[in-house]
């Protein structure tokens, strides 16, 4: 059974075509320093969104108009494979991601649950036989049913904690037996709606006590897998302790974690947390903690999480721009967490939407390069930092200088001069570059 009967194979036909099943940009085999964008990029299709969500909102019941939409339970999750492998192959994405209720029903019983993600897994198993995708990562679902009301690893009750540890358990196992390259702890209720019931300083120490022992037991299988905390500022909860990337990361200092994670760093999750996409790129980049992004944006008119596919070309090169500087994601990659809109319900719209995300990562990959090649901005913040290459300024880098040294200097200027930041000419430039990029 074909589950997209519309599209055939999704290939690069150059800026000019006007095949809505084509890439304009993204050329899996064209080279960015050294790398094919395929390697690069490393895309990869969210399981969640894209084959299980339904298109619903608080205020209306789910649009989506899909091939498997009549079955359910245990059938449901079988042709939700069938129809994803299909869809992978005719996308050409190298990676999938999932939580493990994704792709498999939850039951009242936690037995029969894991039997029934067992089952799926299985089948999945096979079905990567025969095709190139892999998985990027796997993650558990502790957000959706009401027994994670108070959270999971950091929920007041010892049952709940002790009920994650089991799911997260075999979450590893999945993550081994289907070689995935990355295991997520997404925040999901990790976090508190008021402090006036809440024992933060015991919540934490339970977070990260679950962290180590899944670390532990990762190690007693055999998975080295990288594992990923993903930064998110509210949503469920008012207050995430994966507030941002600083957050995190002050967090696995604390509990000597540095050294077993990294960041998936989602743009949405940015803009929710005050920051830029950007923003939280470089904190991670500059710490050595990028590790993989989940791609999407959000709505600057909408204060929530809008999930929506990437298209802002200034974004795109901007984290592109950071993740070249990263030499690219390591075992990471561009995950679309992302969403067709409520209106976009069928499955010809699935198709639309990655290829446009897709090509807007592609057009940020190549003005990035560029940029980063012409030294465009380094040569820019250099210059504005050249004070520190000499002088009193390289003393202090050095650590030769002390507060004696710095007053007794302070003392001596006669004149203090500032330059401009020149922020308007750099977006100039930036703008300059992206049109410069593909004009013919």
């Amino acid at each position: 059974m074909s589950y997209f009967k519309n599209v055939n194979h999704v290939k690069f036909e150059g800026a000019n075509s006007t095949n809505p099943f084509a890439f304009k940009y993204y050329n899996p085999e064209e080279k960015i320093n050294g790398q094919t964008m395929e390697e690069l990029l490393r895309f990869g299709v969210s399981y969640w969104h894209t084959f299980t969500g339904e298109g619903n909102d608080p205020f209306g019941a789910g649009t989506a108009v899909r091939p498997y939409n009549h079955l359910s339970g245990i059938d449901l999750a079988k042709a939700r494979v069938e129809a994803s492998f299909e869809f992978f192959e005719k996308l050409g994405v190298p990676y999938f991601c999932f939580h493990d209720l994704d792709i498999a029903p939850e039951t009242d019983s936690l037995k029969e649950t894991l039997n029934n993600i067992d089952e799926i897994v299985a089948m999945i198993k096979d079905y990567m036989k025969t095709s190139k995708v892999k998985l990027l990562w796997n993650t558990a679902n502790m957000f959706t049913h009401p027994r994670w009301v108070h959270g999971a690893a950091t929920a007041p009750n010892a049952d709940i904690f002790a009920y994650a540890a089991a799911k997260v358990k075999k979450g590893l196992e999945v993550g081994k037996e289907l070689g995935s390259e990355n295991y997520v702890f997404w925040g999901g209720r990790e976090g508190y709606d008021t402090l006036l019931n809440t024992n933060m300083g015991l919540e934490l120490d339970n977070l990260a006590r679950f962290f180590h022992m899944a670390k532990d037991y990762a190690k007693e299988i055999g998975f080295d897998a990288q594992f990923l905390i993903e930064p998110k500022p509210q949503e469920p909860t008012k207050h995430q302790y994966d507030f941002d990337v600083a957050t995190g990361l002050a967090f696995l200092q604390k509990y000597d974690l540095q050294d077993t994670f990294k960041f998936n760093i989602e743009a949405n999750h940015a803009t929710l947390a005050g920051h830029t996409f950007e923003h939280e790129l470089r904190t991670a980049r500059i710490n050595g903690m990028l590790g993989s992004v989940d791609a999407n944006q959000g709505d600057t008119l909408l204060g929530w999480d809008t999930d929506e596919f990437p298209t802002d070309l200034h974004s795109t090169t901007l984290a592109m721009y950071e993740i070249i500087k990263n030499n690219g994601l390591g075992t990471g990659g561009l995950n679309f967490d992302a969403k067709v809109r409520r209106g976009s319900f069928d499955t010809d719209d699935l198709f639309h939407a990655h290829i446009a995300g897709m090509d807007a990562f592609a057009i940020g990959a190549k003005v990035a390069q560029r940029l980063i090649d012409d030294k465009v901005l380094d040569n820019f913040v250099e210059e504005r930092y050249s004070s520190y290459t000499s002088g009193i300024g390289l003393d202090i880098v050095e650590g030769k200088a002390d507060f004696h040294k710095l007053e007794k200097y302070a003392l001596e200027l006669t004149e203090i001069k500032n330059t401009s930041g020149r922020q308007e000419q750099l977006k100039g430039i930036l703008n300059k570059y992206l049109l410069e990029t593909f004009a013919k």
